[in-house]
């Protein structure tokens, strides 16, 4: 519970942003720009997160390794959860100019630092707190709470938007959002404080094994291969999940011109199918070996990319929704389930949190930040047909299903 209530917190800051981006900062912040330069202006922002999210990832890696999970997680949401209530406080550029923008970014770099040590501490929470025969079930847990967090965050904008007139959202309905954050942080802390600290790291310390420098065990010697595997296999997932929980918004939005409240239902729907079946891929998990679970999950995202943009580009907001349910509530779910109980099979619990904050952020600033940006810019050069797009989602696909055959994870009981 204080896995999935904190990751579900935690993703709804991070995802809120992506969300207000594509609907209200891009003419907020950058006002002066064309609508189209606007919305790379405010995925630019958005990328920086992802930036900045090895880098939080290496220095919680190091304190989940060196103190613990527990306290370690309660920072990060600390962090979280300040950054994202100061940005709805934050004048726009109509009223202070070019510093809006520029604290915009500063708070953006806080929430990129914060979520770097998020994700893997959640997972370890949960897959070490578990038994050998339901750690599939347990990884995919803190899952649910990024279907969660992104659900309440286009929930909530879909809900403001159809309370109030567009010019008063615009104005200030949009800050509710971000400043609801403050409620859920302090309750997300509580929770979290409240938890063990996790068995596989009380035997790391009963032994006397804590590592001195977690990192650069982790890029040398027998590690450094999972490392790399592991960032490789996750490009397909990344890509996948802002294209269609980010990037399809702002393309259903803008250039199929269907209506913002109708796009933030649809995607909102999904994520909470996507949340509802996150733990039957780890019960799959369970059964078949998260590793086996995984790579056909991403071969049926492979498979069914351009067939997806085929609907989407009929112009329905029926064949959307339809595209959107396969793709993101479930196929995304198919393979996401598995995806943190693998890569926790990846490391010894000495290096773990950092292991699997390196390998899930650093390889987010290519598979996940860039993507609405690479997106946007190859749909403008195909003419505003989404094939090139296709194409690049696809290759990113099939990059991580190699990756991920070549993966050799530890037995479940040696967690």
């Amino acid at each position: 519970m204080a896995s999935l209530v904190g990751t579900t917190i935690e993703w709804y800051d991070f995802f809120l942003y992506a969300t207000a981006a594509s609907l209200v900062f891009n003419t907020a912040f950058f006002p002066d720009q064309t609508s189209f330069v606007g919305t790379l202006l405010a995925f630019a922002t958005f990328a920086v997160g992802f930036v900045v999210r090895p880098i939080g990832g290496f220095v919680f890696g190091h304190i989940g390794d060196r103190i613990g999970r527990k306290r370690t997680l309660a920072l990060t949401m600390f962090l979280m959860g300040g950054a994202t209530a100061l940005m709805g406080l934050l004048p726009t550029a109509a009223q202070i100019g070019v510093v809006a923008p520029i604290l915009l970014l500063l708070l953006r770099i806080v929430q990129g630092f914060a979520l770097g040590g998020e994700w893997a501490g959640a997972v370890l929470l949960a897959v070490e707190h578990s038994t050998p025969q339901r750690r599939g079930f347990a990884g995919s847990i803190p899952q649910v709470g990024l279907a969660l967090g992104l659900a309440l965050g286009t929930g909530v904008f879909a809900l403001l938007q159809t309370a109030m007139s567009a010019e008063a959202f615009l104005s200030y309905g949009w800050r509710i959002a971000f400043l609801f954050s403050v409620v859920l942080v302090v309750f997300g802390i509580v929770v979290r404080l409240k938890a063990s600290e996790t068995p596989a790291f009380e035997k790391v310390k009963e032994d006397n094994d804590v590592a001195a420098t977690p990192l650069k065990e982790l890029f040398r010697g027998p590690s450094l291969r999972p490392t790399v595997l592991g960032m490789l296999s996750r490009w397909g997932e990344g890509a996948a999940f802002n294209t269609w929980g980010v990037f399809a918004i702002a393309y259903a939005t803008t250039t199929l011109h269907h209506g913002k409240v109708d796009v933030l239902i649809v995607v909102t729907g999904a994520a909470l199918l996507m949340a509802v079946l996150l733990p039957v891929s780890g019960l799959l998990a369970d059964r078949f070996g998260p590793k086996r679970v995984y790579a056909t999950g991403i071969a049926a995202y492979v498979v069914a990319v351009f067939p997806v943009f085929a609907l989407f580009n009929t112009g329905s907001l029926v064949a959307f929704t339809v595209g959107i349910v396969i793709v993101f509530g479930v196929v995304h779910a198919w393979f996401y389930g598995a995806q943190g109980t693998l890569y926790a099979s990846l490391f010894p619990a000495r290096i773990r949190y950092t292991g699997l904050s390196t390998v899930y952020q650093l390889s987010g600033v290519y598979s996940s930040g860039l993507t609405p940006l690479i997106l946007t810019a190859l749909i403008a050069v195909g003419g505003n047909a989404p094939w090139l797009a296709c194409a690049y989602l696809v290759l990113t696909g099939l990059i991580s299903i190699v990756a991920t055959l070549m993966l050799k994870p530890m037995d479940m009981a040696d967690l």
